[in-house]
């Protein structure tokens, strides 16, 4: 009975490490994500669209995706190309040129029932301390925000729905929204599409919660042991 005991606990500790040690699956969301442009390609934003005071000159990104963070999220296709989207737009004093792109994504991407419009870019011309989200406002209209202040909806796309989590699949497919999700941000980089520019934890694997309780249990296993031996010494 005894060394059922102790082979038990052994057993139960070592699973709980493994389960620790092992890596967590990410959990995807379709959402906005935010862009930088630089020179002609993308980085993705460090500061969400209400807190980033873009220069005369600076393209910002916007594109419709499915991914988990900043590594699995689409970039905008149309490159950043500030003098062809402002080229006629003539620079005026106390105020400044801003390009945007804007990318719906890909119909696999699309929510059900809802076709992605074509890319499109825009020049928005506005204050000279207008914001990222100034400057999409001034070129975008209808904007959505759920009531966190996260942005769903650039042009009015999508109809419906707000960073919904969605299922996945092993060949790499995109499956159906779980539904709403828009009080769990999308992690590492798509929680700063928020328009606070809040931040995501970031890399995708277990929590410090779900680690912590793995120490713990481990821990009791390992006293388990230490006892039963006792016991039997």
């Amino acid at each position: 009975m005894r060394r059922t005991r102790i082979a038990g606990a052994v057993l139960l500790a070592g699973t709980v490490t493994g389960l620790a040690a092992g890596p967590a699956q990410a959990q995807e969301y379709r959402y906005w994500s935010f862009w930088d442009g630089k020179g002609s390609s993308w980085a993705y934003a460090t500061e969400g669209p209400a807190t980033q005071r873009p220069a005369d000159g600076a393209v910002e990104g916007f594109r419709f995706t499915v991914g988990a963070d900043s590594a699995g999220a689409g970039k905008p296709r149309p490159a950043a190309d500030f003098d062809a989207i402002c080229r006629d737009t003539p620079a005026k004093d106390g105020r400044k040129r801003i390009g945007i792109v804007l990318d719906f994504g890909t119909a696999a991407d699309a929510p059900a029932g809802e076709r992605p419009p074509a890319a499109r870019s825009e020049c928005a011309q506005v204050p000279e301390d207008a914001s990222a989200g100034e400057a999409l406002a001034a070129v975008a209209r209808p904007l959505r925000y759920d009531a966190n202040a996260l942005l769903c909806a650039i042009a009015g796309y999508p109809k419906a729905g707000c960073a919904e989590a969605v299922n996945g699949s092993k060949d790499g497919t995109k499956g159906r929204a779980k539904g709403s999700a828009s009080s769990a941000a999308p992690s590492a980089g798509a929680a700063q599409d928020r328009a606070d520019g809040g931040g995501g934890s970031g890399d995708g694997g277990p929590s410090a919660g779900l680690l912590g309780g793995a120490a713990a249990v481990v821990a009791l296993g390992a006293a388990a042991v230490w006892q039963a031996r006792r016991r039997r010494g």
